[in-house]
């Protein structure tokens, strides 16, 4: 995953210094007859400072693609990398220092108290990736000050399986996507299946045999197989298994092992 990471941001580079001369270029405007023979362009200008608070699943591209956009648009940036991914956190604090001048990128490390602190500052933009609920904290800290917000705060990512379909090669993308995508902590991750009523047995059994072919008999022995986050995470997925309404549905697995994340 890391690798994937990183060739994700070289792209992003890339892109941003071969293009940079084109996205700083004046559009022409219209203008109106009782203008005339005036002309008119727009010119776009930094913001001023960027704070970007990121995720912790993907740790590097989260907090690193957002800075490129900043920073290639003229923006200081104040980085805050998320505190449940602290070696991640304390890597790119390192290396941005080392390799980017403080000047016009910093790296504050911390938790709630920190980000509290940061939020209570005045942006001239502020990008968020994470849930809905810390969405909301940051869209209000931001409304005091009238401060541009980007949240990125996922979807359910539903996928729909039609009836002719390559079963065999469906199933096995819906679980590299769900499972080999961070245990499914991911934005993209895929959250629901949609399909016919006839065609969903068939979908389950496929589902079956592929996450044995994926993660053995026993899943819960297999090293392949990711863990939550951290024991918060943990016990909020558990109390969904739990509820009724769901665990009278679960058709595979529904195993949990708290002492092995």
């Amino acid at each position: 995953m890391r690798r994937v990471q990183v060739a994700l941001l070289r792209n992003s580079i890339k892109l941003a210094l071969k293009q940079l001369k084109n996205w700083m270029a004046p559009d022409k405007a219209k203008t109106s007859l009782t203008t005339f023979p005036a002309s008119a362009e727009i010119v776009s200008e930094p913001l001023g400072v960027v704070l970007v608070i990121s995720a912790w699943n993907y740790p590097f591209l989260l907090s690193i693609d957002p800075v490129i956009g900043a920073i290639s648009a003229g923006n200081a940036v104040v980085l805050k990398p998320s505190e449940l991914a602290p070696a991640s956190s304390s890597l790119l604090a390192k290396l941005l220092e080392q390799y980017l001048d403080p000047s016009a990128v910093r790296v504050i490390e911390g938790a709630v108290t920190e980000t509290t602190l940061l939020l209570e500052q005045k942006w001239d933009k502020i990008f968020y990736t994470g849930s809905s609920k810390i969405g909301r904290i940051i869209m209000m800290a931001a409304a005091k000050h009238l401060i541009p917000v980007v949240l990125e705060l996922g979807g359910k990512s539903p996928v729909v399986i039609d009836s002719d379909t390559n079963l065999k090669i469906t199933v096995k993308r819906i679980i590299a996507g769900k499972w080999g995508c961070n245990n499914g902590q991911a934005c993209i991750s895929p959250d629901y299946i949609l399909t016919t009523k006839e065609y969903a047995p068939k979908v389950i059994d496929a589902m079956k045999q592929e996450l044995e072919a994926f993660y053995g008999k026993n899943p819960m022995e297999s090293k392949d197989m990711s863990r939550i986050v951290n024991s918060n995470h943990f016990d909020r997925l558990s109390k969904i298994l739990e509820e009724k309404e769901v665990s009278d549905k679960i058709v595979y697995g529904g195993q949990k092992n708290r002492d092995n994340l």
